[in-house]
C-alpha cells in the first residue's frame, strides 16, 4: 500500500506501548527461492525472484542486451521460453522461466521529444521514477502515474498498470507508437496508423508477443500539483466517493481494517507556491499497524479502539510540488497484491463486502484496502476496455506471510460481476474464464500466433493463461 503517513506519528505511540511483534504468520508455507546451481550444460545458473520474493525461477540464462542487434539475436536464438523483465514488480508469474530472462536495463532514457505534438519517445526499460526530471525539463508531464515508480515502462504497459482518476487512463492509454522485436527477429514499428492490429495487441501484451524496446507517449505540459490527505468516517467517505471522483483530477480512498475512519487523497493542478511533501512516513506506519495487529489479533474491539484513537486528531495534510513528486510513494515494506477492476456501478457495494470479509474472517490483515477509478480505453487486453470508467479494488498481504487464504476469500466476490484482474497482480483465472471477459481475446491470440508461431515467448504459466 502507499501513503500511510497518516498513521505514522500517532499510531507509533500506541504500538510502542505493546511488546515486540509476534513472528510472521504462515511464513513456513511461503515458496522458497532456489539457490544458484550448475545446469546440464555446465553453465552457472543464477536465481531470479520478483520484488516481493513470491515468484522465482532458475533460468538457463539471464541477459541484458546492449543494442537492438544483440536483442534480436537473443530473442531468436537463446534458450526459450524467453521472458522480458523490468523491475520485477509483477506479483503474477509472468516472468518465471527455465529458459532465458531478458533485461531491458540498457534500453532506457528520453530518446526524442516533439514539443508541438507534446509527445516523448522513451526506452522501454526506463524506470518510471527516472522519467520525471527529463520530461519536466523538456516541458512535458505524464497525465498520471501509478503509486510505485520503480516499475519499468514496458512492464507497466504490458500489465495495464494505472493510477487513479475518473478522466485519466492507464499508462498504455497514452501510447501513440511502440517498437517490438518478435521471436522471428522482425523489428516492428507500430501505431494507430501503422500495423494497427499489432499496436492494439501490443499495448497490453503480457510480454507474449516479443520484446518492446521503445514507446512514444502523448503527454501534458509540465505542471504543479496539490496533494491533500485527510481522514473521515468510513460511511461518509463512501457516500461522497462518486462526488469526489467527479470533482478532482485524481481521487483515491483507503479503508483501514478495524478502524472507523478512512483516508481520502486528492491531487489537482494548482498555481499555489511549492510546499514539498517532506520525508516519507508510510513504511513506518505500516509496521506500526502490523504491531497493533500482532497483539490484538484475538481482541478486535481493542484493536479498533487503538486505531480510532490513533486517527482521531489527524490534521489534513497538503503538499504542492512538480507533478512527478506528487503521484508515487516509496516502497520499503514489501507485500503481495491482488487487484480487480469492476464495472463502476458495482464498485462501492463490493468495497463494503471486502471490508466486511476482512473484519469478520481475516484479522491478520493490516494493509489498507485501496479503491480507485480508471478511465476506459480500447486496447484489446485492457481490463478497462468497454467501460467509460472502471472501479479498482486492491488488497495487499505482508510479503512474509501466506497471502492465498485471504485472496481466495476476496476473489469470488468479483467473479459474478465480470471483474477483470490486473495482469500484474495475483489471481486464479485461466484462459476459458478470461476469454469470456475480453471481446478481442481471439484476435489477440491470432496476432500472437502470427508473431510467435513457435511459442518462444510462452512460459508454462502463459500457455495456461492464454490457452496456447
Amino acid at each position: 500500500m502507499k501513503r500511510r503517513d497518516f498513521l505514522a506519528s500517532s499510531l507509533g505511540l500506541a504500538a510502542s506501548a505493546l511488546l515486540p511483534a509476534c513472528d510472521d504468520r504462515g511464513a513456513s508455507r511461503m515458496p522458497q527461492a532456489p539457490e544458484a546451481a550448475t545446469g546440464p550444460d555446465g553453465a552457472r545458473r543464477l536465481p531470479w525472484q520478483n520484488w516481493s520474493g513470491y515468484q522465482h525461477c532458475l533460468p538457463a540464462g539471464r541477459v541484458a542486451p546492449a543494442s537492438l542487434d544483440e536483442l534480436v539475436d537473443v530473442v531468436r536464438k537463446a534458450p526459450g521460453p524467453i521472458r522480458p523483465v523490468g523491475a520485477g514488480h509483477s506479483f503474477s508469474p509472468l516472468v518465471p522461466t527455465d529458459g532465458t530472462i531478458v533485461s531491458l536495463r540498457n534500453f532506457e532514457g528520453l530518446l526524442a521529444r516533439d514539443a508541438t505534438a507534446m509527445t516523448a519517445t522513451l526506452g522501454a526499460g526506463t524506470r518510471l521514477g527516472n522519467l520525471g526530471e527529463p520530461l519536466a525539463t523538456a516541458g512535458q508531464a505524464l497525465f498520471n502515474m501509478p503509486d510505485v515508480d520503480q516499475q519499468a515502462l514496458a512492464g507497466a504497459m504490458a500489465t495495464a498498470t494505472h493510477g487513479t482518476g475518473q478522466k485519466l487512463g492507464a499508462m498504455h492509454a497514452y501510447l501513440t507508437a511502440l517498437t517490438l522485436v518478435t521471436p522471428r527477429g522482425e523489428v516492428i514499428e507500430c501505431s494507430r496508423e501503422r500495423r494497427r492490429e499489432v499496436f492494439d495487441a501490443a499495448r497490453v501484451s503480457l510480454g507474449a508477443l516479443g520484446v518492446v524496446t521503445q514507446v512514444t507517449l502523448r503527454n501534458a505540459p509540465t505542471h504543479v500539483l496539490k496533494r491533500r490527505v485527510w481522514l473521515e468516517p468510513v460511511d461518509t467517505l463512501l457516500e461522497r466517493f462518486d462526488e469526489l471522483a467527479a470533482r478532482h483530477y485524481s481521487f483515491e480512498m483507503y479503508l483501514i481494517p478495524f478502524c472507523s475512519r478512512a483516508v481520502g487523497i486528492t491531487i489537482d493542478p494548482t498555481t499555489d507556491p511549492p510546499r514539498p511533501r517532506g520525508a516519507e512516513q508510510d513504511n513506518d506506519a505500516v509496521m506500526d499497524m502490523k504491531r497493533v495487529r500482532d497483539w490484538t489479533a484475538w481482541w478486535p474491539a481493542l484493536r479498533r479502539r487503538l486505531m480510532d484513537a490513533a486517527t482521531e486528531d489527524f490534521e489534513p495534510e497538503e503538499a504542492v510540488d512538480v507533478w512527478y513528486r506528487m503521484f508515487p510513494s516509496n516502497r520499503a515494506v514489501r507485500f503481495n497484491e491482488m487487484e480487480y477492476h469492476l464495472p463502476r456501478e458495482a464498485l462501492l457495494p463490493t468495497v463494503r463486502k471486502v471490508l466486511e470479509l476482512v473484519e469478520s474472517r481475516h484479522p491478520e490483515i493490516f494493509f489498507p484496502i485501496e479503491v480507485r477509478v480508471v478511465k476506459g480505453d480500447d486496447a484489446w487486453l485492457s481490463p478497462f476496455a468497454g467501460h467509460e470508467t472502471s472501479g479498482s479494488i486492491a488488497v495487499h498481504h505482508y510479503h512474509r506471510e501466506d497471502p492465498l487464504p485471504y485472496f481466495a476469500g476476496v476473489e469470488p466476490l468479483y467473479h459474478p460481476l465480470g471483474g477483470r484482474p490486473h495482469w500484474g497482480k495475483m489471481h486464479t483465472l485461466a484462459a476459458g474464464e478470461l476469454a469470456a471477459l475480453y471481446p478481442r481475446w481471439r484476435d489477440f491470440r491470432r496476432v500472437r500466433r502470427e508473431l510467435d508461431p513457435q511459442g518462444r515467448m510462452l512460459s508454462p504459466y502463459l500457455k495456461g493463461l492464454l490457452g496456447a
